[in-house]
């Protein structure tokens, strides 16, 4: 097959894709590549796939990676084959992209790859941050419910990211540009629960002055992401069944009879099928809500990602610092041989916790070491969150939980009370920050 004629194909298409041949060498890439990726054909064509996209001398099954070239090898090069993976640009900046690989054959027999690069990386406010086999599984996952409009359950552990997952697969369909809301199922007794939900007419109960609308009614052509969906009574469960099945609903104290069109994600992380199984969750409600179940693994599941994810922690805590906080070798090390019952928020718990320990701007091992084995900061006179960074009538923070709230309330001061740009400051959602305001009594 010409060149020409590998080129034309390229073109054709209107998303990024590019063309490689049977030695892995690029052999022609569309404009879409190019702008997206912030490179030229004149630069890359003749060069190696994965040096261009890992910055690595091997291709990718040979660094225990899955290669779609390899793939369709195997395969004998008959269907399209699909895979996560994280590329780089032009700057060296990490994108999770869906590869989607496409058999070519050329009249001589010869096997070339077209490759369809669909970019996922997360949205502003998601930071989701990993490269391991895991993890991109699941970013897999997510992209697929992405472009469903079925319901979809999160599970996993405490602290996994079921929030930012949510936010990742609402920001990726075809529900983006609406609304998305969320409501943690853990704060709300019956009563509240249909108010919230279904909102209430003027008068329908004391102190209720004006009509209010329901997160349902808010969320109209969006999205409603219901976190621990596993904490609901029995009679909770069965008023939120009756307006999954059929987008209907009445505010409390009206007779109007509303539809609404909102997607639902759930999350808990109980095990709901064992709770079904002790007749503790509705089975008819398990079956609305779980038409995609995706399970977020532990950070033990992916230690491998400890070095990326501290990196972003530290990060996002130095745009409210005047250092530049780093890890030290041996500390990072440390970090990596932990075991983390509270996943990530444990992770990040302890960087910060370990920076209130620093004089200077690099995070040792002992620092680390100080929080790992007695769960306790005592900050001195000459680091971040004491004098400089924490409120100047707060006393000093004594535990995790003394730092977290300090460097809230610090936050929230730092950019006038905006929720949104401490959570993000934070490296959090704005959903886990409004939690920990309610749970630390902030205001």
């Amino acid at each position: 097959m010409s060149t020409v004629a590998l080129q034309s194909l390229a073109d054709a298409r209107q998303d990024p894709f590019l063309i490689v041949d049977d030695d892995f060498k690029i052999v022609a890439v569309n404009r879409a590549f190019e702008r997206a990726y912030g490179t030229s054909r004149e630069r890359i064509v003749g060069c190696p796939r994965h040096a261009v996209s890992h910055r690595s001398s091997k291709p990718c099954h040979g660094l225990g990676g899955d290669g779609p070239l390899e793939h369709l090898r195997r395969s004998g090069a008959r269907t399209p084959y699909s895979c996560v993976h994280v590329h780089h640009d032009d700057l060296g900046r990490a994108h999770y992209v869906r590869l989607t690989a496409y058999p070519l054959k050329g009249p001589d027999g010869s096997l070339y790859m077209g490759e369809a690069v669909h970019d996922l990386s997360g949205t502003e406010g998601s930071p989701m941050v990993g490269g391991s086999r895991a993890f991109l599984d699941t970013v897999e996952q997510m992209s697929v419910a992405a472009e469903s409009d079925v319901p979809v359950l999160l599970t996993g552990q405490t602290g996994t990211g079921k929030d930012l997952a949510a936010s990742f697969i609402h920001q990726h369909s075809a529900r983006r540009e609406r609304p998305f809301f969320t409501l943690d199922c853990t704060a709300l007794n019956e009563s509240l629960f249909e108010s919230e939900v279904f909102g209430h007419e003027r008068g329908a109960f004391t102190g209720s002055i004006e009509k209010s609308k329901g997160l349902f009614e808010l969320a109209d052509g969006g999205t409603l992401f219901l976190d621990e969906i596993g904490e609901l009574p029995p009679a909770t469960q069965a008023k939120l069944l009756r307006v999954l099945e059929s987008g209907e609903f009445r505010r409390v104290g009206g007779r109007r009879i509303l539809h609404a069109d909102v997607r639902t994600i759930c999350a808990t992380n109980r095990n709901i099928t064992q709770r079904v199984g002790d007749g503790e969750f509705r089975a008819d409600l398990f079956y609305r809500i779980a038409c995609l179940s995706i399970r977020l693994p532990s950070l033990r599941e992916r230690m491998e990602d400890i070095p990326q994810l501290a990196a972003t922690i530290l990060e996002n805590a130095n745009q409210s610092s005047p250092r530049r906080y780093e890890l030290s070798g041996k500390a990072l090390a440390l970090l990596q041989e932990y075991d983390y019952q509270g996943n990530v928020r444990e992770l990040r718990n302890i960087l910060l916790a370990a920076a209130a320990h620093t004089t200077g701007a690099r995070i040792y091992a002992s620092h680390i070491a100080k929080v790992l084995t007695t769960g306790r900061c005592a900050p001195g006179p000459a680091q971040q969150l004491s004098a400089s960074s924490l409120p100047s009538r707060s006393p000093s923070p004594t535990t995790l939980r003394d730092l977290e709230s300090q460097l809230i309330t610090k936050l929230l001061r730092q950019h006038g009370g905006s929720r949104r740009k401490a959570a993000t400051a934070l490296g959090v959602s704005e959903r886990t920050l409004y939690r920990k305001l309610n749970r630390y009594k902030l205001r």
